[in-house]
């Protein structure tokens, strides 16, 4: 399990640097074609924001991965270590449950409506439900995550309250 997950990170960092660099390229570009030719890029503004959902997403998996996402820790602080074990198992069992019934199923209903009412951008022309498969992906990669953090609490996170 910790094999894959290994693999899963560094897969899905990959993955955001490429979109990253891709975002860059695409707003230089949009940015270069408004502003020296005078003749804004049609498709730009649409691609940097389909980037933006893909790696906003992707990037929540990525962090709660890393145990770097936001996280209120009063009640971790004050808690014996055992305590916070549990407590943390609680938190990955209501993450896990968020992205299994919002992100995996709601997605996959949200795609599945797209694509069947042919639901297209403008610009792009890209079939908005493959746009949407990132809510999905996110959703299993965090219940992943959320199921190994369950099974094998992180000492880090464990001892960072102390």
């Amino acid at each position: 399990m910790k094999a894959l997950s290994q693999t899963l990170e560094k897969l899905l960092g990959i993955i955001l640097a490429i979109l990253m660099a891709t975002i860059v390229v695409d707003v230089t570009w949009q940015v270069l074609t408004r502003f020296l030719l005078g003749d804004p890029s049609s498709y730009t503004e649409e691609l940097a924001r389909f980037l933006m959902i893909w790696i906003g997403l992707l990037g929540a998996a990525y962090a709660y991965r890393k145990h770097s996402h936001l996280s209120l820790d009063l009640l971790l602080q004050s808690s014996s270590r055992a305590r916070r074990i549990l407590l943390l198992r609680i938190i990955h069992c209501i993450s896990f449950v968020f992205a299994a019934c919002a992100m995996v199923y709601g997605g996959i209903q949200l795609m599945g409506l797209t694509l069947s009412l042919k639901q297209s951008s403008a610009a792009l022309g890209v079939p908005m439900g493959y746009v949407y498969s990132c809510i999905p992906i996110s959703g299993l990669l965090i219940c992943w995550f959320a199921l190994e953090n369950f099974l094998h609490p992180n000492p880090d996170a464990i001892d960072q309250c102390e």
